[in-house]
Parts: structure tokens; C-alpha cells; sequence
């Protein structure tokens, strides 16, 4: 289990510190990587959801069995950015920048999935 507290500890904190910024920079991102934002709300909407998430990691840290049914939505929360990005990539609509993020996104994805994974052998472990 301290496997998955420090996984879930360790992307909260990451999560964090990479989106918490976001806020303060919607105008200079639109200078160093045009066009500007043209639908604020969806951007501070993407910010302040991805910021909760950050909170409900550190949460799970705290408890990951307890937790434990909330992980396949963490997944998918990690999942829907990264292969997002990577899509846009492709179709060359994105530039790099953001594609390191979707990058380690996928591999949180992966690593949320092992941590269900050990988290379910100690669940049945405890149960029987």
C-alpha cells in the first residue's frame, strides 16, 4: 500500500504544482503559443476540474484501499488528457509543449492502473 500513497501523493503534488500557474497565465500563453485563449471558461473550466482532481490524489493518498473505487475514474481522468493530446498531435493541432504532459499523464494512467491492480490482491487478501 505505501506504493500507491506515495503514487497518489506524489501526481496530486505534481498536479499542482503544473496547473495551479495556469491561472495567472492565459494571456501570456496566447503571446507564446498562438492563437489566444477565445473561450476563457473552457480553459479556467479545464484548470479548476484538473486542480480538483489534484486535491481528490492527495485525498487518496491518504487511504488508497478505502479509495480504492474512485481509481478507475482517476484513470480515465488521466487518460482523457493524454490521449487528447497525443490525437491532436497527430493532426497536427497542438504544438509539443503540452504533448510531455499528456505523455506523463499516460504513464500516471498506467501506474494508477498497477496501484488498482495491487490494491485489489490486498482487498481479497484481507477479506478472506
Amino acid at each position: 500500500m505505501t506504493f500507491s500513497r506515495r503514487l497518489f501523493f506524489a501526481a496530486g503534488v505534481y498536479g499542482l504544482i503544473g496547473l495551479t500557474p495556469l491561472f495567472f497565465l492565459e494571456s501570456s500563453l496566447g503571446e507564446q503559443d498562438p492563437p489566444p485563449i477565445t473561450h476563457p471558461e473552457f480553459f479556467y473550466g479545464f484548470v479548476g476540474v484538473a486542480l480538483a482532481w489534484q486535491v481528490m490524489f492527495l485525498l487518496m493518498s491518504r487511504n488508497p484501499l478505502a479509495y480504492r473505487p474512485l481509481i478507475p475514474a482517476a484513470i480515465l481522468e488521466k487518460l482523457a488528457f493524454g490521449i487528447a493530446v497525443i490525437v491532436l498531435l497527430v493532426q497536427g493541432r497542438v504544438s509539443p509543449g503540452p504533448v510531455a504532459g499528456g505523455i506523463v499523464d499516460l504513464v500516471l494512467a498506467g501506474l494508477f492502473t498497477y496501484a488498482y491492480v495491487l490494491l485489489g490482491r490486498i482487498a481479497s487478501r484481507s477479506a478472506t
